[in-house]
């Protein structure tokens, strides 16, 4: 059997009784890092008086799981197998969905444990009203990618999170204020640590304050929709689309929603 077991994002006390049982009863334990994965069960033994026994440690992660799964054969899953991630639920920007996957296309039974999410922990923690958001994991790291996935989700209907390091927070902060200053914005910093600390405000005024502050450990960033203004309502790129207006005028109001010139828009509204 195959288990998925989330593990903290930061305090060791958020560990749950089910993980601790599935950690206790397996024989293999598959992760991103042994040497992670072998550092927190000796933390947990220490901290809670267990004794976990052997295991084989294996390292699975997003550049060896599809050779890893290709290796082994389905009758691997007969014993007590687990997956963690470094920290947090896997499958959520971590590896883990591949393994479902297998375990589903071949029959064999699995779990996956609730456990912590830092998406989930920093959105209860927003004060946004709405249920509905998107979650977009890590941008991509090269900045024409970055700038096209921040245009895509100001553009979007919901609130959205992403999860942001903390050499790229300014720049991306920077880029959001650029795109649309007033943006309201939440962001929490190293979750369930000693530092944790929450910020919220318009884009441009927390880039000013980020400035004159240390930018270090793990980000949250949630970026709520675009709100009624001036007497109009800001629609995302898809309702936008479907206007029946013509190309030229379309391509303008595409422009202000996104950040990209005019006739980039046309160029892509004309295309065959």
């Amino acid at each position: 059997m195959l288990t998925l077991v989330p593990t903290p994002i930061g305090n060791l006390g958020d560990i749950t009784f089910r993980a601790l049982e599935a950690l206790k009863a397996c024989q293999v334990v598959l992760c991103e890092d042994t040497r992670v994965a072998k550092k927190l069960l000796l933390l947990l033994s220490d901290r809670y008086s267990l004794d976990f026994g052997q295991k084989r440690f294996i390292a699975v992660h997003e550049h060896n799981q599809k050779e890893f799964l290709e290796r082994i054969d389905p009758s691997f899953f007969d014993q007590a197998v687990v997956y963690m991630s470094d920290a947090g639920m896997p499958g959520i920007s971590d590896p883990g969905a591949m393994l479902v996957r297998y375990a589903q296309e071949r029959g064999i039974e699995y779990d996956v444990l609730p456990g912590p999410s830092a998406a989930i922990t920093a959105y209860a923690a927003s004060g946004f009203l709405e249920t509905e958001f998107c979650f977009f994991g890590f941008l991509p790291p090269k900045e024409q990618a970055r700038l096209q996935a921040l245009q895509q989700i100001l553009g979007h209907p919901s609130n959205t999170i992403f999860y942001e390091a903390p050499h790229r927070l300014l720049k991306t902060l920077g880029a959001i204020a650029q795109l649309d200053p007033g943006r309201t914005i939440f962001l929490a910093k190293e979750l369930t640590k000693v530092h944790q600390k929450f910020y919220k405000g318009e884009a441009g005024e927390l880039l000013k304050q980020l400035q004159k502050e240390p930018v270090k450990g793990e980000w949250v960033v949630v970026v709520e929709k675009g709100r009624v203004s001036k007497g109009s309502v800001e629609l995302g790129i898809d309702e936008l689309m479907e206007l029946p207006l013509p190309k030229k005028k379309l391509a303008k109001l595409l422009s202000k929603a996104d950040g990209r010139s005019i006739k980039e828009w046309y160029a892509l509204l004309t295309k065959d």
